[in-house]
């Protein structure tokens, strides 16, 4: 019995999808618990849990298509984004299949770059002086509804849950922070603009989220999980500005931000080491992107479509009511795919930088 319930923890504690890779931005979202998840023991009626996931990533890999650019990191002209993010997440237990939870983000998000500022050629940026934005502060909350399909209580072996949400524009989609640009005569001048699409705590759109995590027992120690999630975002554009107030704005330039779709999918294998002391390891492969198109509305915006797989390993401890989940996605295979706007214009391809690996941290709390 304690083999199954470390099998529902574990199938709990993975499906805390925390997203997110440098340019492409996959902003930081977990994916609701159900009642059988993230404890020791089943989720009954009345009952509520706590979680806080955590994850830190440094971006400086520039990739056009699936073609690492390594030249970027020689001159010292490429982008550098790091990111600590947090997720505190609350869950009800309706029944003993049917729970709600609400997830709210809090980022810090800095940004490095020359491009951005005085520009990456030695004419305008001779001593190729690197400048930094920054944004933090709450993203886009979620509040998520998941069932079990199957009845827990009966199916401790091998189950899945059906979850459906909305997004709420709660982030600052927004941020301003000052450019550096540089006169003829060398000297320093601001603007104020938007920050990158990649650090803007929010998207602007309110989405609908749709998910599934199951398991299933294989051996006597060892289960399959699986997870899996895709936001929909109807809104096409928001009102943060792609072109600075200084540039001549032309047809060709794209003026929005886009507010895009994203999704994210786990697989892998779950072993208990020790029942009795608690301790569980995972190993799986794990793929989170943005798509060129959104499957509801427009994609006219700028954004930077792409993919990421990894390999993740991870370890769990687990007491009567607390659990501890840590994980280290490495980055297999990285992609800036062609945009809906790349797509326009014969040759264009933009590039996206990427992260090697993320660290990756849950603790819950049941009540």
């Amino acid at each position: 019995m304690k083999k199954y319930i470390l099998t529902l923890l574990f199938v709990g504690v993975i499906s805390s999808l925390v997203l997110g890779q440098g340019c492409v931005a996959v902003r930081h979202m977990s994916c609701s618990v159900g009642t059988g998840a993230n404890s020791s023991s089943m989720m009954h009626p009345g009952q509520w849990q706590v979680s806080m996931g955590f994850r830190s990533l440094h971006s400086y890999k520039h990739y056009v298509g699936a073609v690492y650019q390594p030249q970027r990191e020689a001159a010292g002209t490429n982008v550098i984004n790091d990111q600590q993010a947090f997720d505190l997440g609350v869950t009800y237990s309706v029944t003993d299949r049917f729970s709600v939870a609400f997830n709210l983000p809090l980022t810090f998000n800095s940004r490095s770059s020359l491009y951005e500022h005085y520009g990456n050629a030695l004419s305008a940026n001779p001593l190729q002086k690197r400048f930094y934005t920054n944004s933090n502060g709450i993203g886009d909350a979620r509040l998520t509804a998941s069932y079990w399909v199957l009845d827990p209580l009966k199916h401790m072996k091998g189950n899945f849950s059906l979850g459906l949400g909305v997004k709420l524009p709660t982030g600052n989609w927004n941020v301003q922070d000052e450019f550096h640009r540089r006169k003829s005569d060398g000297t320093d001048y601001t603007i104020t603009k938007a920050v990158d699409q990649s650090i803007q705590l929010g998207d602007g759109g309110v989405g609908i989220n749709l998910e599934i995590q199951g398991y299933q027992q294989l051996f006597s120690r060892t289960s399959l999980y699986y997870n899996g999630f895709y936001m929909l975002n109807p809104r096409n554009v928001n009102s943060a500005s792609n072109v600075a107030p200084d540039r001549v704005v032309t047809d060709e330039m794209v003026r929005y931000m886009s507010s895009p779709d994203q999704y994210a999918g786990r697989v892998g294998l779950n072993y208990v080491v020790s029942a009795k002391a608690g301790i569980g390891a995972t190993l799986g492969a794990r793929i989170e992107g943005v798509p060129a198109y959104d499957l509801v509305g427009g994609s006219d915006g700028f954004r930077r479509p792409g993919f990421i797989f990894s390999v993740e390993p991870g370890i769990s401890y687990s007491t009567a009511k607390n659990t501890f989940f840590v994980s280290v996605p490495v980055a297999t295979q990285r992609n800036r795919i062609k945009s809906a706007n790349d797509r326009l214009t014969p040759g264009k391809h933009g590039d996206a930088a990427f992260a090697d690996y993320i660290i990756s941290a849950t603790v819950t709390h049941r009540f």
